[in-house]
């Protein structure tokens, strides 16, 4: 996860006033001293630092947490929201344009990921916001840019409009929203080129396509494990161009996370959406509460849900649960299961989102290994349909041609049947009591697992 060391750092901090009856100004002081030097190591600009302290102090030592019944508690709540206003308050939505299309400029350095995570946010807006997206390719200098637009928009089935490398940028630009217009194209994202380092040339050229284009965002694109000069990077951009928002990469490698404290406080340019990963799906909007809720280990329950809406098949959650009900819940539907599991991200990351999860010992060493998911679904998958609809009629002969067929062992093959009919009879009871809830109105689970 992003932030970790400095979520591990204020956790510990918080963990130490979080049951005191009484909070004195020495206790916040202590309190004050760790949590600046967590975010000094974790790379947040000094002067970001200095104000945040003196803000949460103020507020800590205050009439609001003094007079309150849970003290400690309280500060816990101060420096929540003090961590969210410093990452911008409120999402900030992308914006939609009263006479489409809406025209999105993505800007950046080079080996900042523009390129990837302009078809990123192409496929967010398709599958989260129901647009229809063109991508434009105006990066002329690096090789093989346009090659990688277009390679990226056949993944995706979006379409791409280019015309080669011997055009100026600011043509493509202009031709690409005209074309967009005529085929009713709602979004339109110009991916521009990317220098090593910020230059006058680069400048002058995204300022002309700018005035052209007249766009309704500029996305700043930033390596968030580039730390203090991502901060630098977006004050240069944001001077030239007026940024209206940035889209962090690489949040989730071994970074310290600096650079999304600091940003927002530096430039007043908002975070909108976050890279958490390679997949063309892994691109979040950014919500300043969550990941400050995320960072003092209180879980990010409202992103889960929403990633298990996106991921689950309703209709199969439906029929899921009539089968549990009648005890035909077959290991396809178990092989099925595990596939929508999958779409969610790493199970790491999703176990991560739980609130608590930052107390069980070791989960921030817990790597769940894709290999074990993958010979679970090498042995049902070697299964015959009789054997998958009724496991019961799999007897030694059986289990020895189905580990055979996986690449697995018999001890592997009887401890996933041993698993599915735990969970099979686990189901079943609670299906059970939450029907008998529903009739007299007594327990009911807080939550149907089923969908």
């Amino acid at each position: 996860m992003a932030f970790e060391g400095l979520a591990d750092r204020l956790q510990n901090t918080i963990q130490k006033i979080r049951g005191k009856g009484k909070v004195s100004e020495a206790d916040v002081k202590e309190m004050m001293r760790e949590v600046r030097l967590a975010l000094l190591e974790a790379d947040v600009n000094f002067k970001v630092v200095k104000d945040f302290v003196k803000k949460v102090s103020e507020r800590a030592q205050g009439q609001e947490v003094l007079k309150s019944l849970t003290p400690g508690q309280q500060v816990i709540k101060v420096v929540k929201e003090e961590l969210t206003e410093l990452m911008g308050g409120e999402q900030s939505k992308i914006a939609v344009s009263n006479r489409p299309p809406t025209v999105i400029l993505m800007v950046g350095l080079q080996g900042a990921g523009k390129t990837t995570t302009t078809g990123k946010l192409a496929n967010l807006l398709r599958k989260k916001y129901n647009r229809k997206p063109m991508l434009v390719a105006a990066d002329i200098y690096r090789p093989a840019a346009i090659k990688q637009l277009e390679t990226l928009g056949k993944q995706l089935n979006m379409p791409v409009f280019s015309l080669g490398d011997q055009v100026s940028p600011v043509e493509i630009a202009k031709q690409g929203i005209a074309k967009a217009k005529e085929e009713h194209h709602d979004y339109v994202l110009i991916d521009t080129a990317g220098r090593l380092h910020i230059d006058e040339n680069l400048m002058d050229e995204l300022k002309q396509i700018k005035e052209l284009s007249k766009p309704d965002e500029i996305f700043l694109v930033v390596d968030a494990m580039t730390g203090q000069d991502a901060v630098n990077v977006a004050q240069s951009f944001n001077e030239t161009l007026g940024l209206t928002g940035v889209v962090l990469t690489k949040l989730d490698g071994d970074t310290r996370g600096g650079a999304a404290l600091s940003i927002r406080s530096v430039t007043n340019t908002p975070i909108k959406f976050v890279g958490l990963g390679e997949k063309m799906d892994a691109l979040e909007p950014f919500h300043p509460e969550r990941m400050a809720s995320r960072i003092l280990g209180m879980g990010d329950v409202l992103t889960l849900i929403e990633k298990a809406q996106s991921s689950v098949d309703e209709e199969k959650a439906k029929e899921l649960e009539q089968k549990m009900r009648t005890a035909s819940f077959t290991l396809d539907d178990f092989l099925d299961q595990l596939g929508q599991v999958r779409n969610l991200g790493p199970l790491e990351d999703i176990l991560k989102m739980l609130p608590g999860a930052n107390k069980i010992k070791g989960l921030n060493n817990v790597q769940i290994d894709e290999k074990q998911i993958s010979h679970v679904e090498a042995i049902i998958q070697s299964m015959t349909k009789a054997e998958k609809i009724n496991p019961e009629i799999i007897n030694a002969n059986r289990k020895k041609r189905i580990a055979k067929g996986s690449g697995t062992s018999v001890p592997d093959v009887n401890r996933l049947l041993k698993q599915f009919e735990d969970m099979k009879k686990m189901m079943k009871q609670m299906t059970n009591m939450q029907q008998k809830g529903k009739k007299k109105g007594g327990f009911k689970l807080p939550f149907n697992p089923f969908g």
